[in-house]
């Protein structure tokens, strides 16, 4: 698999995201915050990272959530996942809800999120009358059955 260098400014004073393992899919990003403050219950909020990147045509970043946060504190990412496009240029930023029924404190450095880069293509939609079938046809949403 081709190593792709991305271009990245970090104003945080935390580390750059990095592959926790050789196998992992997702790089930790972490709360850029000037002190520790308090998510409520179903409360959400925008969290910075202090990061901005470049990524090159034909790739997007994804923010998914942590499932260590989502289990343990109830935290989880809204629109999952975050899609960050190649032409974007601004500061990534979580927006983080809490599901819990407690209030949970995210503290500088804590990480909130993580990033996957992916290869993307567009393409071209072409309008016709029918298209083809399928032994699935148009079930879904569970309609096979199983859980």
């Amino acid at each position: 698999m081709p190593n792709v260098h991305i271009k990245i400014i970090n104003k945080s004073a935390n580390p750059l995201p990095a592959y926790a393992t050789s196998g992992s899919s997702g790089m930790d990003l972490r709360a850029d915050l000037p002190e520790p403050f308090t998510l409520g219950s179903l409360e959400r909020a925008f969290v910075p990272t202090g990061l901005f990147i470049e990524l090159p045509e034909g790739y997007e970043a994804q923010v998914r959530p942590r499932s260590g946060l989502a289990i343990k504190q109830g935290l989880t990412c809204l629109n999952t996942p975050g899609t960050i496009d190649a032409d974007y240029r601004g500061e990534i930023k979580i927006i983080l809800i809490n599901l819990s029924k407690e209030p949970q404190v995210i503290n500088p450095g804590d990480r909130v999120a993580q990033m996957v880069i992916q290869q993307v293509e567009q393409v071209t939609l072409v309008e016709v009358a029918e298209i083809g079938t399928t032994e699935r046809g148009a079930g879904g949403f569970g309609h096979t059955g199983h859980q």
